[in-house]
């Protein structure tokens, strides 16, 4: 019998993908949503668009002072808890800490009003008093992922007589004139805001879906062809499905609070420039003194090191630090690089001020 050749080897290896990945793609469009956000957690208040969670200790001996993670309105906070193994609240907890979440759901009509006054002045400072109540300290770390951050630093810069005791912020931009993405699609000499908040109340998440995806099409292509030449890679695909499902799920933003968003911080650039004004009090990130940890993705598409970096520069806080991680505005919170390049540095920083 002839010994087969390399192109023979190679012809049938290709073959072999072909059925795989035939056999793998039906799998793939049949299986329902893959199911995230499953570390336990009890709902300690719910309210409109609020949801408060507190997750459940998995530590014998856990650290006094709690945290409380605040996201971005536009997006579900199972980002931080994708599966066991994959979940950076679950780390949390297994390294001692005593975790909250303050997440969002969609705002109803009779929410379109809402402003960064409710979600500074009235929100994140009952979430506080909450977190406070439930577990009796009276110190909170906050932790704000993007808009998450923005809401945090308008927060303490607002609120002189705060409790919060360490603030650490991901990704979260200060400079608006360097959000790219932003600053295309929002550009005044087209965009008109009013209209659209006036017309559609709160802003459809459809609409901040497709204008993300029209502004990098070829990110979606190029992952959608790693998906094919991985099919038959269960971990790869199952980690693919997770972040789909998280990156399709995207919430309505409230109209007024979008609109200020576009007005104050994108065309004003009011967060940099000090000419912000929140509940009739002035947002001087200045006023920012407790210990300060800003974490900043290398490769970040949606808020650029330039947009973020002021950030640590503009605090008054003594005990600050600035870290730059390898990764993308998503991967450096959440996936295989985030558990070795980012939790364990979080952690080394929150340890010691936690106590």
């Amino acid at each position: 019998m002839a010994s087969r050749t390399p192109v023979a080897d190679r012809i049938g290896l290709e073959v072999e993908r072909a059925i795989q990945r035939r056999i793998k793609g039906v799998d793939y469009i049949a299986s329902p949503a893959p199911v995230v956000g499953v570390t336990p957690k009890d709902v300690i208040y719910k309210a409109g668009t609020v949801n408060l969670y507190h997750y459940k200790p998995i530590a014998d001996e856990i650290y006094r002072v709690p945290i409380l993670i605040v996201m971005a309105t536009s997006n579900r906070g199972y980002i931080l808890d994708l599966a066991p193994q994959q979940s950076f609240v679950e780390f949390l907890l297994k390294r001692g800490y005593d975790v909250y979440m303050l997440d969002w759901s969609a705002p109803g009509r009779e929410e379109h009003t809402l402003t960064f006054e409710d979600y500074t002045q009235r929100f994140i400072p009952d979430c506080v008093r909450r977190v406070q109540e439930r577990s009796g300290e009276t110190d909170v770390t906050m932790l704000g992922y993007c808009m998450g951050g923005v809401l945090s630093t308008i927060y303490l810069s607002t609120t002189p007589d705060s409790q919060v005791k360490n603030l650490v912020c991901f990704t979260t931009p200060i400079d608006f004139s360097q959000m790219e993405l932003f600053n295309k699609w929002s550009d005044r000499r087209y965009f008109d805001v009013d209209r659209l908040v006036d017309t559609t109340g709160n802003v459809p998440s459809e609409l901040l879906f497709a204008s993300f995806e029209a502004l990098r099409p070829a990110s979606r292509i190029a992952s959608q062809i790693r998906l094919w030449e991985d099919i038959w890679n269960d971990e790869y695909v199952r980690s693919y499905r997770m972040f789909e499902r998280w990156s399709n799920d995207m919430l309505p933003i409230a109209g007024e609070y979008f609109r200020q968003t576009i007005k104050k911080l994108v065309w004003k650039n009011g967060l940099f420039t000090g000419d912000l004004e929140v509940g009739g009090r002035k947002v001087d990130l200045a006023n920012i003194t407790v210990p300060m940890l800003h974490v900043l993705a290398e490769h970040d598409h949606i808020v650029p090191l330039t947009a973020a970096q002021p950030l640590i520069a503009r605090v008054s806080s003594t005990d600050k630090s600035e870290y730059i991680i390898k990764g993308g505005h998503v991967s450096i919170v959440a996936g295989a690089n985030a558990q070795h390049r980012l939790w364990p540095k979080l952690d080394a920083w929150l340890g010691g001020r936690s106590i």
